[in-house]
């Protein structure tokens, strides 16, 4: 990918009228912004006013903005003719000129100065970086800047985006219009490969990238024995699977199923968990593109537990039931397979989580002296469902000493506190599990459920002097969001915004006391909230 301070590439391509657009880089005479987008991208969609915007506020004859298209004439006209561009598209059919710039993912903004030396780049859509850019164009143009993404103008401060075409399994070749329509309910059937009878089946989907472990070869014989688990025909679309919006068809989830080594029966909770995946509340774009730890973390509750059967008792996150495991690493096989989230491409974790292998736990609610989570939800005792949650690692909560529920629930507090970072208060949720022997010592001092989540809301909280030590103010960027309150006489900030930011689930072995909290992604309307799915 092209850096500030790299020499950028010429090119010429054709725009939609037919005409041909050269690109000279350190021979214009103007600064040129080129925008690498796809039609489909939700992340490019939001970009587009305001690159219009900026192309507003500049000339055609001191500034080149050139929107580079991944897709084909139809659909870049449609896009064109929806966002009404005040600058020219130009189609890059055959991604040539994607592969020597080499964006990572869509958007992305290359700024070239007047030199043809890359002076800045975007990837995907963040409203500091635009601000940052307007600035550094107008500063090129000895004029003065403007503000160019108002903080609060309806848009969020940023979004990841999708991944380049070039960077596609299929290897960039022109969008088939029919598989990007969010209203599409059937879907091209999965492709069929044949192996000679010497190649070994095992070795070519390692070879292929289905994943980094060995998977069970899916042969046509056994992808169509696990579709007989479901009344869908192979080629309904269950859903879109984000970042490249797959369309995750009834056959193709039965093939990564196979893959994880799930039976024909699991269908019946994957079909509606690959629902949750792609719902808009999850954003799983955000989960699976952003630099933090978080992996979808699946609880599965009700009767199915026992009739598939599910772990929740001793060794929950560990490899100890079929289910949990080939569960939870079919969704990764999916996201991956189907959505495109590769990690070192779209998937840009820094440390990774161990979860995007298998995140699977169900809740064990026969220890459980409170209403199981799904309950919690808005759904019947009886009814099974799946919740997704966007989590972080565990932190355990190692509390064998404690004599009453107090004490159990303030060392939950000091893990709570560290969630995300010790300094950083409102913006994520938690989830906290009790093991059976804490949520004992809890009954018998009589906490209901709703006392254990108000008392861990009220008593987690950051001393404000640790946000005072940080010399260069980082530390209280966010202070304005932050709620004020005096615990045990130290000035604090609260580190949870509401108490329904927690919630609660008993799991694990009846022996031991080992609990665990586990943080969030960043949540509300802009980042990832729970979803919980019903289960037929």
């Amino acid at each position: 990918m092209l850096q500030p301070g790299d020499h950028a590439i010429a090119f010429s391509l054709p725009d939609l009228a037919g005409e041909t657009r050269a690109i000279f880089p350190g021979h214009d005479p103007m600064p040129v912004l080129l925008a690498f987008f796809e039609t489909n991208c939700p992340t490019c969609q939001l970009m587009f006013p305001y690159l219009t915007k900026l192309a507003e506020r500049t000339d055609a004859r001191e500034v080149a903005i050139i929107g580079l298209s991944q897709d084909n004439q139809t659909a870049t006209r449609l896009f064109a003719e929806q966002f009404a561009p005040r600058f020219p598209i130009v189609l890059d059919r055959n991604l040539a000129v994607s592969r020597q710039y080499e964006p990572l993912a869509v958007p992305t903004l290359y700024l070239l100065a007047r030199a043809g030396v890359v002076a800045q780049v975007i990837v995907a859509f963040d409203k500091g970086e635009l601000n940052e850019l307007a600035v550094r164009l107008f500063a090129m143009l000895d004029r003065e800047p403007f503000v160019l993404a108002e903080a609060y103008d309806g848009a969020p401060a940023s979004k990841p985006g999708c991944t380049s075409r070039h960077l596609e399994p299929q290897g960039g070749d022109e969008t088939d219009e029919e598989t990007v329509n969010p209203y599409l309910r059937r879907g091209q059937r999965a492709t069929k490969v044949e192996l000679t009878d010497g190649e070994d089946a095992v070795a070519y989907c390692l070879d292929a990238g289905f994943d980094p472990l060995p998977v069970v070869p899916p042969t046509l014989e056994r992808v169509e024995r696990m579709m007989q688990a479901t009344a869908g025909s192979p080629e309904d679309i269950v859903a879109l699977v984000p970042p490249n919006y797959g369309p995750a068809t009834v056959e193709k989830i039965a093939a990564n199923a196979v893959m994880a080594g799930c039976t024909p029966e699991m269908l019946r909770v994957l079909i509606p968990l690959v629902r949750a995946a792609c719902d808009e509340r999850f954003n799983l774009h955000g989960v699976q593109a952003t630099t933090h730890f978080a992996a979808p973390l699946v609880i599965v509750n009700g009767p199915v537990r026992h009739e598939l059967p599910f772990a929740c008792g001793s060794n929950v996150f560990s490899n100890v039931a079929r289910a949990n495991s080939a569960i939870g690493r079919a969704l990764q096989l999916i996201l991956i397979n189907l959505g495109g989230a590769r990690p070192g491409e779209m998937d840009m974790s820094t440390l990774g989580n161990a979860g995007k292998f298998s995140f699977c736990i169900a809740e064990n609610e026969e220890e459980n002296p409170w209403q199981p989570l799904h309950v919690d939800r808005g759904f019947h005792r009886e009814q099974s469902a799946v919740t997704l949650f966007a989590a972080e690692p565990p932190r355990g909560v190692s509390e064998h000493k404690a004599r009453n529920g107090r004490t159990v629930l303030k060392a939950m507090t000091r893990a709570l506190a560290t969630i995300w970072s010790y300094r950083a208060c409102a913006l994520f949720e938690a989830l906290v599990v009790v093991c059976p022997e804490h949520a004992r010592t809890l009954l018998r001092d009589g906490f209901s459920k709703g006392q254990v989540r108000d008392f861990l809301f009220e008593n987690t909280a950051i001393p404000i002097a640790a946000f005072e030590e940080d010399d260069d103010g980082e530390g209280v960027s966010y202070a304005q969001l932050y709620e004020r309150v005096v615990l045990g006489g130290v000035p604090c900030y609260r580190k949870f915004r509401q108490p329904e930011q927690i919630h609660i689930v008993v799991a694990g072995g009846t022996a031991g006391k080992f609990s665990a909290v586990i943080g969030s992604w960043v949540t509300g309307p802009g980042g990832s909230q729970m979803v919980t799915y019903p289960i037929d």
